[in-house]
């Protein structure tokens, strides 16, 4: 079926010309596809596509909903995607967060992390000192514990119903109970992401995205065809799996699978890519997505995750879901 519908598109639509006819009747809809492939790995393809798209937060395909937490002006701003798929200020709260400052680093810190979490579980029955609700944060995620990160119960929750409290939390995100019913009615939380930083989210130029764009799909690419050359050298030397394999034997692993020349279909889907605060560091981006991959051995639909660094014309993996 996919085929059949890539095919109506080459006939009928933008890409459609007589050389491309001519690739189909000596090569098939796998020679198409390869035209596809290469185009959409370029980045004039995404300079074009994004020209008309807002992407001040980046390019959010699946993403609905930003929590943009400054942690120096303890702010937690709600920003809503409208009709137009443009991101607009709804509201801007005033927030508590840990007691100490810095990211966090291990379980009883009392540090806010610094990072890019979803929203997994709202909880609607908590502890009166929580407030009406809560809702969990993805902390820590993968890049977090690739790199030794620990803890657990990073919260977006409420006031106390019945007593006072200080003015810090133990490493969570607390706001008043009525901002926290505000949010609760406008978002739908899975379709949320959290960023905290220490100042205001970054602008992301469309020159950046386009180029991050066109890596993942060089990647895809590369992962495609069983190039396990062009494949690896998308991993950078620090690079980490969750699992616990480094480069040297992630390596090893996707040789012994690239060397089976399986043919293998991989399609992305709800594509995001924003930028990750790293106190210290600049050009990490977090590029996540739906993946569907199907081979004669395999198959897997789920959604991943990469952290990447972006160095002049590529960019490397650092961690992967």
């Amino acid at each position: 079926m996919r085929y059949l519908i890539l095919y109506f598109i080459c006939v009928s639509g933008v890409f459609a010309s007589d050389s491309l006819l001519d690739i189909y009747q000596k090569e098939g809809m796998q020679g198409v596809e390869k035209i596809f492939d290469e185009e959409l790995a370029s980045e004039e393809y995404w300079e074009k596509k994004l020209r008309d798209i807002d992407t001040r937060f980046g390019y959010l395909e699946g993403i609905n909903y930003l929590l943009a937490c400054d942690k120096n002006e303890t702010s937690l701003k709600l920003f809503t995607k409208d009709a137009n798929s443009s991101f607009q200020l709804n509201s801007d709260f005033s927030a508590f967060l840990g007691k100490e400052k810095g990211d966090k680093e291990h379980e009883g810190d009392l540090k806010t992390p610094v990072g890019v979490y979803r929203l997994v579980q709202k909880l609607d029955k908590v502890d009166q000192f929580y407030g009406p609700l809560a809702f969990v944060t993805s902390y820590p995620n993968v890049y977090d514990q690739v790199r030794g990160k620990n803890g657990s119960g990073i919260w977006v929750h409420g006031l106390p119903l019945n007593q006072r409290r200080d003015d810090f939390t133990r490493g969570c995100i607390a706001i008043n109970n009525t901002n926290l019913r505000h949010i609760e009615q406008v978002i739908d939380f899975k379709e949320a992401l959290v960023y905290i930083d220490k100042e205001s989210y970054p602008k992301v130029e469309k020159s950046t995205l386009a180029r991050l764009l066109s890596q993942l799909y060089t990647w895809r690419l590369a992962w495609k065809s069983s190039n396990t050359a062009a494949y690896l050298n998308f991993y950078d030397e620090e690079f980490k799996r969750l699992d616990g394999l480094d480069k040297e034997k992630f390596s090893r692993y996707k040789s012994r699978v690239f060397s089976k020349k399986e043919s293998k279909q991989i399609y992305f889907s709800n594509i995001n890519i924003l930028p990750y605060p790293m106190q210290g560091k600049e050009n990490i981006y977090l590029v996540s997505f739906h993946e569907e991959y199907q081979s004669k051995s395999h198959y897997f639909s789920g959604d991943k995750e990469l952290y990447v660094r972006l160095d002049d014309q590529r960019f490397t993996i650092l961690a992967e879901k």
